[in-house]
C-alpha cells in the first residue's frame, strides 16, 4: 500500500508517494534537505545548481557505500573460504587421532 506524505527540501514542499513508511520518507526527505542546504551554505549556487551538486554529493556517498560494502562482501568471503578449510582440516586431524588410537589399542592388545 502506497503512503503519501508532504516533504520539506530547500524551503519547497514535495508530495511524495512510496511503499515506504511515512516516517522513513521524512527521514528521506529531511536527509535530502540537509544536505542542499549544506552545499546552499558552502557554495553559494542557485537552487537548482544546488539540487544537481547535491544529487552528485549523494551519488557520490552511494557509490563509496557501495564499494565499501563489496569490500566487506569480500572480506567475508574470505573468511568464510578459510573457516571451510580450517574446519576441513579439523576434520582430517580427528581422523588421524582415531587411526592413531587405534593403532595404539592394537600395539597394547599384542
Amino acid at each position: 500500500m502506497a503512503n503519501k506524505v508532504l516533504v520539506t527540501i530547500g524551503g519547497e514542499e514535495y508530495p511524495l508517494v512510496a511503499d515506504e513508511s511515512a516516517a522513513y520518507m521524512q527521514r528521506v526527505g529531511a536527509y535530502v534537505s540537509d544536505k542542499m542546504d549544506e552545499v546552499i551554505a558552502g557554495s553559494r549556487v542557485g537552487r537548482f545548481d544546488a539540487a544537481i551538486l547535491t544529487a552528485l554529493n549523494i551519488a557520490d556517498e552511494l557509490f563509496k557505500q557501495q564499494q565499501s560494502a563489496e569490500q566487506l562482501r569480500v572480506q567475508i568471503k574470505t573468511y568464510l573460504d578459510e573457516a571451510g578449510k580450517a574446519q576441513s582440516e579439523v576434520s582430517e586431524l580427528k581422523r588421524e587421532i582415531f587411526r592413531l588410537q587405534q593403532k595404539l589399542e592394537k600395539q597394547s592388545h599384542a
